[in-house]
């Protein structure tokens, strides 16, 4: 398994808005399955990161065009070489 970056760029209209509950219900799934470990948007520059796991990028695609907001994004994906942050590192150790 891969981590790729997607990088995902939207517009917003009342028919994105309408498709947003059904898309977090998509989107919550793959985070409890471990799929995505990362989501974040910005509605103030209109743009949604995403990091997650998949085989490649044709993997990302398959999942990403599950969503319910899928036609309204423009994608880039990259595969990531480095990820590293507090999340990934072992809990520090603490003597009573």
């Amino acid at each position: 398994m891969q981590k790729y970056q997607v990088t995902l760029r939207f517009e917003m209209s009342d028919e994105f808005m309408e498709l947003v509950p059904p898309h977090r219900t998509y989107i919550n799934f793959l985070i409890n399955k471990g799929t995505i470990d990362h989501y974040a948007v910005s509605m103030e520059t209109q743009r949604s990161w995403i990091t997650l796991n998949a085989e490649n990028k044709k993997g990302v695609e398959k999942i990403l065009k599950k969503s319910p907001l899928y036609k309204f994004w423009t994608i880039e994906i990259d595969e990531l070489f480095v990820l590293d942050g507090q999340h990934y590192r072992l809990p520090e150790v603490n003597p009573n």
